[in-house]
């Protein structure tokens, strides 16, 4: 079906990329000092937003001659999974993600710094939602929602990249902590090169002579 065969990509990309990503981290830190409800609302509305500003860029490409679009689309899956598997393989076996954390709390601290210490609702969700959509942006994640966008159905692009985001957030408002000090940053670096190696395979196949 058209639908899945954005949907599938966008789903499995977007959650294996977050898991561990610098917005991830945002989540959790502000989960810490603010009612989580309102925490991951302001999170997943950046989050919702980016996905659809990403999509309507890539459908922007195809303007383009479709041959080239899948061509752009092939190179760009592979370049990523290239160079996160050069990444990864050389990550220690015991390497965690103390970096991504510390320049989120970095993030935090700074735009917290700025603010007043008597907090409100609004306050809340305007600080997770700008801080999620400008570390966002231009991360390899809407990079790779623009090029599934201009070769995939764009609904289904949508519905994945939002249930991917909103699945990693939550996991990052409930529970970021625990789950952050069991993954492994190298197999998690690996194992989305592998993911969007396939993705650029699978989109090579479809390359019209």
């Amino acid at each position: 079906m058209p639908f899945l065969s954005g949907f599938t990509p966008a789903l499995l990309l977007i959650t294996l990329s977050e898991l561990g990503d610098k917005t991830f981290f945002i989540g959790m830190i502000l989960a810490t000092r603010h009612p989580r409800r309102w925490v991951f609302l302001g999170v997943t509305l950046a989050l919702v937003v980016m996905t659809v500003l990403s999509v309507l860029m890539g459908r922007v490409v195809t303007v383009l001659p479709q041959r080239y679009v899948q061509g752009l689309t092939v190179a760009l899956f592979l370049g990523f999974g290239l160079k996160l598997l050069y990444d990864g393989w050389r990550l220690a076996l015991t390497s965690n993600l103390a970096e991504e954390q510390a320049e989120a709390l970095e993030t935090v601290e700074a735009a917290e710094r700025q603010h007043s210490t008597l907090w409100s609702i609004r306050a809340v969700l305007v600080e997770a939602f700008t801080l999620t959509f400008v570390a966002e942006w231009g991360d390899r994640t809407q990079l790779a929602t623009i090029a599934l966008a201009a070769v995939h159905h764009p609904l289904g692009v949508i519905l994945g990249g939002v249930v991917g985001h909103s699945l990693c957030a939550a996991i990052a408002v409930l529970s970021g902590k625990a789950v952050a000090g069991r993954i492994s940053e190298r197999w998690l670096t690996l194992s989305g090169g592998l993911l969007f190696i396939l993705f650029g395979l699978l989109a090579a196949l479809e390359l019209k002579p």
